[in-house]
């Protein structure tokens, strides 16, 4: 009996020997890693082992599947004369020791173990707090997060963790790139996620993601709107907040700027129209709900200026927001037709999309769009017929 201990003992400590190794490998292989970047940097400092010390054995998925599989293959690749030696040596120790050094090994399995996507974000959490941590090193971290909080419970998870007020604090870092990084993981996370959603607004992320869409960085731009919209979806006070940091000007200055990319535009008019459209829900039929912004005339204006740009997908988007604009009870025909000149902006419309018609490459498209040109034209003039027909 003392001696089956022994060589169990053996096996274990042979064992214990290879999950070091396997556990340095492990740590330095490419994806996500499971130590901070502070934990990395000291892994490197040390000797590299041998591939060939670990084995082609190991499960990369995870480590072996139990202590028998890592005994059994601990001992297949131990050398016999070394371990009758070292027998030799440990006969003397007790049952409790023998269970002790057990207990070690299995810790070490466990190390080896697959993290959870939780511990994955606490690592990256920790790395984003280091305030000395390279660049490299937290762009590596917000990439981990980004991937991570695409499913809504993982998302909740990081607002558990308070990762929002940390990735909330990247939004004022001074370099472009990591600036990025943490409004596309905010517009992520926030998508028809409420829970997030009012935890990012109460951290004051709003206001400053609304200064990065001005930003000269177009990609930063972009994911600033993109998260601005991931905000303000469905979420009354989100849209309230929007309104009071004069988000109407902003989306008007946007619109109206042909010297900025159809993406960022695009990205505006169809946040203008998914504004609308909620506002369509949510009345149901009543004026509950009004977003005033819907009021500012100039903003209306710039938006039937686009139907004349040359980018056809922005003459869609933008005819998309004029139709859920003209549903609203709020919303005048009479401003359309005598302040925006939306009347002749259907007809120049309609007179280009004939051209398109003709022309093979864009034929498919130019026919959905006129299909959308007319409806829209259809419903602004029986919204004025009612209207001029109720001020007669």
């Amino acid at each position: 009996m003392e001696l089956r201990s022994s060589w169990m003992l053996l096996a274990l400590t042979a064992t214990a020997m290879i999950v070091t190794a396997v556990t340095a490998e492990h740590n330095k292989s490419g994806g996500l890693y499971w130590s901070t970047a502070e934990e990395e940097a000291q892994a490197q400092l040390q000797p590299r082992v041998d591939d060939s010390a670990v084995g082609a054995d190991f499960d990369a998925d995870g480590g072996f599947s139990s202590l028998d599989s890592m005994l059994q293959w601990a001992l297949g690749h131990s050398d016999p004369d070394q371990l009758k030696e070292a027998a030799k040596e440990v006969q003397g120790l007790s049952h409790s020791d023998l269970n002790k050094k057990r207990l070690e090994i299995k810790q070490l399995m466990e190390d080896l173990k697959t993290p959870s996507d939780a511990q994955l974000m606490k690592v990256a959490i920790l790395d984003l707090k280091n305030s000395s941590l390279p660049l490299e090193d937290r762009h590596r971290a917000l990439e981990e997060l980004l991937e991570l909080v695409e499913p809504i419970d993982n998302a909740n998870d990081l607002n558990k963790l308070g990762g929002f007020t940390v990735v909330t604090v990247e939004l004022d870092h001074s370099d472009s790139e990591t600036r990025k990084m943490a409004a596309w993981i905010i517009g992520k996370a926030s998508q028809n996620n409420p829970l997030v959603q009012k935890q990012v607004l109460e951290l004051g992320a709003l206001t400053k993601l609304m200064d990065m869409v001005k930003s000269s960085f177009v990609e930063e731009a972009i994911k600033a709107m993109y998260a601005v919209s991931a905000l303000l979806r469905n979420n009354i006070d989100g849209q309230e907040m929007f309104y009071l940091e004069d988000g109407d000007k902003l989306l008007q200055d946007i619109v109206s700027d042909s010297s900025i990319g159809n993406r960022l535009r695009i990205r505006a008019v169809v946040l203008l129209g998914d504004l609308a459209e909620f506002q369509i829900l949510e009345n149901a039929g009543t004026n509950k709900y009004q977003l005033p912004f819907f009021s500012n005339h100039t903003l209306l204006k710039s938006l039937v200026d686009i139907t004349s740009a040359a980018d056809l997908q922005l003459q869609e988007k933008a005819l998309t927001t004029i139709k859920n604009l003209l549903r609203l009870k709020t919303t005048k025909a009479l401003v359309f037709k005598d302040f925006c000149g939306l009347d002749a902006a259907l007809e120049r419309m309609r007179l280009r999309l004939q051209n398109l018609l003709v022309e093979e490459y864009h034929r498919d498209y130019a026919m959905d769009v006129e299909s959308l040109r007319s409806e829209v034209q259809l419903i602004f003039q029986r919204k004025l017929e009612k209207e001029t027909g109720m001020t007669a």
